[in-house]
């Protein structure tokens, strides 16, 4: 792909800049606007794919990607997975029976290079054993100057290798264009100032492309309320049509289980947030939409959610 956006594109980058969620106040207007880019994206780009981590966040995009195609007869995009090596055994499960389910192309990007040197998080990685593209990251571009990093996903370098490397190999193999990405404003502040098209077009930091980022006008709350207004009834004939909303995690309507709703089980034990199986607490005991939204931060439980490491790594390409 050549520098810049690809000459048939012709996205307005500014729409959503100055804007915050209370310029979308109801639900309805959120979904509106999420349809509304959704539908440009898929017509603009030649190649798009979605960012799928098995989240709520990624998933309500993944939504409204299928809702769209399937209203206006599109091609559905293949779904990235970005496999760190760390993930819950049930965000796997969750992902690999949704996929099938949903009927998707699911494109699986690790750097397999970093993962064949560890059997277990947090042991040490000889930055000398990497291969060569993976060293000039580290040196080159994270100019980092130790012999050694652990393997963990919630670190600088962990985080790039595991992540933001194995992405742009992936848009690079693949060809993408544009990647449908379920990032909101009131994530982080590094996330704060993002709009619906996003250019990432250096080519000295990553394969050319935009990020769609058709939710971000969604807070936490509103993410939930989507699902259990919308997203889990259409996917669950036997939902309740009063707009049922689980209490805990038995608390399912008759003939439903966990593996009939495209909601993550960790999300019913009390996380918010899905980062990785190491490096990832709990938030509470109640199922995460049940929670204090307003009045707790929804990452607490991440190791790595420090805002300069946020910015840092999305500079690189982290989303």
């Amino acid at each position: 792909m050549s520098q810049g956006a690809p000459e048939y594109v012709d996205i307005d980058y500014t729409d959503g800049e100055g804007e915050s969620a209370a310029d979308y106040p109801r639900i309805e207007d959120k979904i509106e606007k999420a349809i509304e880019v959704v539908h440009e994206g898929l017509e603009a780009y030649e190649s798009p794919a979605v960012m799928w981590t098995g989240g709520k966040d990624s998933t309500l995009t993944l939504y409204f990607v299928k809702e769209v195609a399937e209203e206006y007869d599109l091609e559905m995009p293949p779904v990235v997975f970005i496999d760190h090596f760390q993930h819950f055994d049930e965000l796997h499960e969750f992902v690999e029976r949704w996929a099938d389910r949903w009927d998707l192309e699911v494109i699986y990007a690790r750097n397999e290079d970093v993962g064949s040197l560890a059997d277990e998080p947090g042991e040490e990685i000889a930055v000398a054993d990497l291969n060569e593209a993976n060293r000039h990251h580290v040196h080159e571009i994270l100019e980092y100057e130790e012999d050694t990093f652990p393997f963990l996903l919630d670190t600088y370098v962990g985080n790039h290798l595991l992540k933001t490397v194995a992405l742009n190999d992936a848009l690079e193999a693949h060809d993408i264009d544009g990647i449908l990405s379920g990032i909101r404003w009131d994530e982080q502040e590094a996330r704060a100032e993002e709009t619906f098209f996003s250019p990432r077009h250096d080519p000295d930091i990553y394969p050319p492309h935009d990020r769609i980022q058709p939710i971000v006008q969604f807070d936490e709350g509103d993410v939930w309320e989507a699902f259990w207004g919308v997203v889990v009834p259409e996917a669950v004939p036997e939902w309740p049509d009063e707009g049922y909303v689980p209490q805990d995690y038995d608390d399912l309507p008759e003939g439903v289980t966990h593996e009939d709703i495209p909601v993550s089980p960790k999300y019913f034990e009390g996380f918010r947030s899905l980062g990785s199986e190491v490096s990832t607490e709990k938030s509470d005991e109640e199922p995460a939409w049940l929670q204090d939204l307003e009045g707790t931060t929804e990452r607490a439980g991440r190791a790595q959610d420090k805002e300069d490491l946020m910015q840092r790594l999305r500079d690189l390409g982290y989303m």
